[in-house]
């Protein structure tokens, strides 16, 4: 079985979201049972020397769109620890001349033409490779115009003619919206995808929509997320058309790559441990708050934070509940970045507050820092289509505090039932999350029930293998 991945981000290699970790770490465990390539931008930032990405020979590609030629240009590495084969597609007007895998302030246009080139070029270069995928695995609206080229253009290719596709929602809420002008730069015939049964969307292009009717099967990132897309409320109007496609819908939840994020192992951390040596930890707490000029109080429970800044992540709430924060007995520690307004709530908070401290823009270090180091985790999501942050942190020993919402009801068990691994609340609203806050914290005064709690949570089994298992039953079932 050959497959291949389509994919905007990749980690090690680039990284906003969780959307990088899933696809440089599921790939891993397919590797045994199928021949794989993984697709990607050339973003300006990733460093070739030190992945070994070097150019293959003769690569040139010429592509018009429009009335634009473009040239493109093929890289390849290999995913590390593996021989799987990842290309890099390079070309400097879209994508190598920038520093950042989603440039803020662009063009909606200019955004929509980058990854349509994308696309096509993936479609042009594995012809050139002679790679005949069976599955093309496509993710987000990002790629989405992969089973839109597949259905169109390349309908009677005979390279194409046995390859099926998957698309994988990872976000609804951004799907890829603009005039149906685009659909002439994307070189498609508008008379076969711009219909109701197509991409056509309230009289725009939605190249999710059209994924998802012309894929052959619909992958959402957890099972309650899968069935929540179909209401109005979680739905982004595309309930709809989901509900008409309920057939090929399937939720298979994300997990974590267990080798990356080890406690035990962790190099970005101040002290190593395991569920065995839990009183370790109490050293990177100690190490996180000596950062961040917070008082260290083995008494005192802290509350940690990694997060886009949008207002997918709940954020709202704790802008609701800032008084009521800034007087717990509890210190509390955000970093991420995103919206500018929500960057300036933390930057004032932290300025004025003793318990509050926060780190605007995004480290991987400090953020291993703050999973190994807090006691809690806090994720008053808004919606959360799977979330890898909670499963990263009780890798690490630290208690979820989360609204229970797609991929969060699934993953963590609440406070006080059997197993319990973090702590839930249900509406949307800053008391609730303020009364999460609170039993977490007199939980944490009665050790015994917090050690074990942190056990339970070390001990749940959120790798990929499992996953794993059932993305490879759901490509067979497609062959």
């Amino acid at each position: 079985m050959k497959i291949l991945f389509a994919s905007n981000e990749v980690a090690p290699f680039s990284k906003a979201g969780g959307l990088a970790d899933v696809m440089g770490s599921l790939p891993k465990y397919l590797e045994k049972d199928a021949e794989i390539a993984i697709f990607t931008p050339l973003h300006g930032f990733i460093d070739k020397e030190k992945f070994g990405i070097k150019e293959l020979p003769n690569s040139d590609l010429w592509i018009t769109f429009g009335w634009q030629p473009q040239k493109f240009n093929l890289f390849m590495g290999k995913l590390p620890g593996t021989d799987i084969n990842v290309f890099f597609i390079k070309n400097d007007w879209y994508f190598s001349c920038f520093h950042e895998v989603y440039p803020k302030w662009l063009d909606t246009r200019y955004e929509h033409e980058r990854y349509v080139a994308f696309s096509l070029a993936i479609m042009e270069y594995a012809k050139q490779l002679n790679f005949r995928a069976d599955i093309i695995h496509a993710n987000d609206w990002h790629t989405a115009m992969l089973p839109l080229y597949l259905h169109s253009n390349y309908k009677f290719d005979e390279f194409w003619s046995k390859t099926k596709c998957v698309f994988e929602i990872h976000n609804l809420a951004y799907q890829g919206i603009w005039m149906d002008d685009i659909i002439d730069f994307a070189n498609m015939r508008k008379d076969i995808v711009y219909n109701e049964w197509g991409c056509e969307h309230f009289d725009h292009v939605n190249w999710m929509k059209g994924a998802i009717n012309y894929s052959d099967k619909i992958l959402v990132v957890s099972p309650n997320y899968s069935r929540e897309i179909l209401t109005s409320e979680y739905g982004e109007n595309m309930d709809y058309t989901l509900r008409g496609c309920t057939h090929k819908i399937a939720g298979i939840l994300n997990g974590i790559d267990y080798d990356v994020f080890n406690p035990k192992k962790d190099k970005c951390i101040a002290k190593n441990y395991d569920v065995k040596s839990l009183d370790r930890k109490e050293e990177n707490k100690k190490a996180l708050c000596e950062y961040f000029g917070l008082k260290y109080n083995p008494n005192r429970p802290l509350f940690g934070f990694v997060s886009r800044l949008v207002d997918q992540k709940g954020i709202d709430l704790i802008r609701d509940m800032e008084n009521e924060l800034k007087n717990l007995d509890a210190d509390f520690i955000f970093l991420g970045s995103g919206d500018s307004a929500y960057e300036n709530l933390f930057i004032w908070l932290s300025n004025n507050s003793a318990n509050i401290r926060c780190y605007v823009g995004y480290d991987a270090k400090l953020a291993n820092l703050i999973y190994a180091g807090s006691d809690f985790f806090l994720m008053p999501s808004k919606f959360e289509p799977c979330g890898l942050s909670q499963l990263i942190a009780m890798r690490y020993g630290c208690l979820p505090v989360v609204r229970a919402t797609g991929g969060l009801e699934d993953t963590v068990t609440g406070y006080p039932l059997e197993n319990s691994n973090g702590f839930k609340f249900w509406g949307y609203n800053g008391w609730d999350m303020l009364n999460a806050i609170k039993t977490a914290m007199w939980v944490y005064q009665d050790k015994y029930v917090f050690n074990a709690m942190r056990k339970s949570a070390m001990e749940a089994d959120f790798s990929w293998k499992k996953s794993a298992a059932e993305y490879l039953n759901l490509y067979k079932s497609l062959l």
